[in-house]
């Protein structure tokens, strides 16, 4: 099958910009990995979840299933909407900044990605216990391991994060980025390549979560009324994030955790 036009001169600006830290088991390339976790694990509490109540308020009339759908709708055309950005910044001659550009591409997807786990727990009516931060933690396992919370068991929930459990996690989440890296490299491909995989492998993510959530959730009928939850003192603006990394932002420098 013929390379698309271009490709080999992208996958040279790649290898120039990138160097050796791109090679697998290169001590760049583990370095690069562990501040991108450490850069995710810093943005979890930062990011803004609608508790039940919002999101009922929001969408009137639908069922769990229902709103779960448009959750997952909205998290797909974000993280689309990322890809196409960083692919369509490949498509200039000497794309600038791979390394970077991969940095935000990583981050935009975490943040969107954790949003809407965090929300379809709310939905399956799953809520994690604890703090903010806690939650946060919870949510994090659940992303990198491509799975609902289990709020039975309290080694899968969140709780203060001393040093051991943020080791434990940096690497849980390197091992996640390690194994979608391939999917997490659209400016190889351009930018409508770049959408539709981030809108399938997004997909894949909700459909694991869901199916995982669904012999946990627990009827709205049969629900305590939950409190509110506590909003991020310094919250993602999500709107900004894939307005700034989409293709008519990303000419213009990137916040570096992904978002303001």
């Amino acid at each position: 099958m013929p390379r698309p036009p271009g490709s080999s001169r992208r996958a040279a600006a790649v290898r120039h910009t990138a160097g050796p830290g791109v090679r697998p088991g290169g001590q760049r390339a583990r370095a690069a990995l562990g501040h991108l976790a450490d850069r995710i694990i810093e943005l979890a509490p930062r990011v803004p979840v609608r508790d039940l109540a919002t999101l009922r308020a929001q969408f009137p009339g639908l069922g769990p299933e229902e709103l779960a759908d448009r959750l997952v709708a909205g998290a797909t055309k974000g993280t689309a909407t990322v890809g196409a950005g960083i692919g369509a910044a490949a498509m200039m001659p000497v794309p600038p900044a791979m390394p970077a550009e991969l940095a935000a591409e990583v981050t935009g997807v975490a943040a969107i990605e954790l949003k809407l786990i965090a929300e379809l727990h709310e939905v399956y009516g799953v809520r994690p216990p604890g703090n903010l931060a806690q939650r946060s933690t919870a949510y994090l396992n659940s992303w990198s391991d491509e799975r609902g919370v289990d709020v039975v068991k309290p080694s899968t929930l969140g709780s203060a994060m001393n040093s051991h459990m943020k080791r434990q996690l940096r690497q849980q989440i390197m091992k996640r980025m390690v194994r979608n890296l391939p999917n997490l490299m659209p400016f190889m491909v351009g930018a409508a390549v770049g959408a539709v995989m981030n809108r399938r492998d997004t997909r894949k993510l909700a459909d694991r979560i869901r199916a995982d959530l669904r012999k946990k959730q627990v009827p709205w009928s049969a629900l305590d009324e939950l409190p509110a939850l506590e909003g991020p003192r310094d919250a993602l603006d999500m709107g900004a994030l894939t307005k700034e990394l989409g293709p008519k932002g990303f000419g213009r420098h990137p916040g570096g955790d992904g978002g303001h």
